[in-house]
């Protein structure tokens, strides 16, 4: 019998982005959609990212567009009174330790930023991204842009000098920093200069699938050695060099992060609504339960609701910033 009353906390979707390219799609039940409110409700998602990505399309680089996508996901995601549904926003380290202890138990959503091209190299719109509800910024995606390479750059070259900056802000204003994407170089330098832990929301494990996206060994035990987080990620070229990838082909990855001693610092970073091609099993978010099935065959009912909930939560219950009068 399929598992459907967990609860899981997903760090990675692109479903703002599916809804900025397509605003006719309801969030509530369009199933264009990987992530829809119906989905996570069926599923128990209590946590989801929602990243605002800059399609290429749009040029990559304006701040009107980070503004612009903040804005559809104040209207299309997140709770109102008119709308009667959705989900509530988490900013705060109280409201993660509240949820955690079961006290609210909302759909919640946590807003990202991957890529800081839109934010035009002026570290004054980081601050409004903070205060607009941001908690969460990944310097790059795939190619270079004004505060690092990205992990597809051919140069490889690590963070500007104002990237650097964009670090020391994050880390004072309380804004935690994603790794996936980012340079191998750009890695360590964050590595090096970063206060706070931080996370790779959407990568996998590189020695089980050598795809560039994935974390190589050490980059995995460095994130492990700071406490932070790594977002396992559904995207079939990330999980396995094959045509048809299924569910029981994430288990080696989990096998290699536990082995580096990962166990309490695996989550999911799913990637939904980012990738056109799926894992068998894992079409959308409504298809959580059968992870979990998966998953329970094989581990202890502890680890996996570890690595399902508990681990995310816990990072987020530690690290978020405290609300401020």
């Amino acid at each position: 019998m399929l598992r459907t009353d967990w609860r899981i906390a997903d760090f990675h979707c692109d479903a703002l982005s599916k809804l900025l390219m397509k605003p006719e799609l309801s969030f509530e039940t369009a199933s264009e959609l990987d992530v829809n409110l119906r989905h996570m409700q069926e599923s128990g998602v209590g946590l989801q990212a929602f990243a605002i990505y800059l399609p290429e399309v749009l040029g990559r680089g304006k701040f009107e567009h980070v503004m612009g996508q903040l804005d559809l996901y104040r209207k299309k995601v997140e709770y109102s009174a008119e709308r009667s549904s959705g989900v509530q926003t988490l900013l705060w380290r109280e409201q993660a330790v509240q949820i955690q202890q079961g006290v609210k138990n909302a759909p919640w959503g946590l807003i990202t930023l991957e890529g800081v091209d839109g934010l035009e190299g002026n570290l004054f719109y980081l601050e409004l991204c903070f205060q607009m509800g941001v908690r969460i910024v990944g310097l790059t995606w795939n190619h270079a842009n004004w505060a690092a390479d990205g992990i597809m750059e051919k140069r490889g070259a690590g963070l500007s000098d104002k990237g650097k900056e964009l670090v020391h802000l994050c880390n004072r204003v309380g804004m935690l920093l994603d790794v996936s994407h980012l340079s191998e170089k750009g890695f360590w330098e964050l590595a090096d200069l970063s206060e706070r832990p931080f996370i790779a929301s959407h990568s996998n494990s590189y020695s089980v699938c050598p795809h560039i996206r994935n974390l190589k060994d050490d980059q995995i035990q460095a994130i492990i050695t700071r406490e932070g987080r790594i977002g396992l990620t559904f995207v079939p070229w990330f999980v396995k060099e094959q045509e048809q990838v299924h569910v029981e082909d994430l288990l080696p990855h989990i096998e290699q992060i536990c082995s580096l001693g990962g166990a309490h610092h695996l989550m999911m970073g799913s990637d939904f609504d980012g990738i056109s091609v799926k894992i068998h099993g894992l079409e959308h978010a409504g298809c959580y339960p059968k992870l979990i099935e998966v998953l329970l065959k094989h581990y202890d009912e502890a680890l996996v609701q570890g690595w399902l909930w508990e681990n995310a939560m816990r990072y987020l219950g530690e690290h978020l910033p405290e609300a401020r009068p």
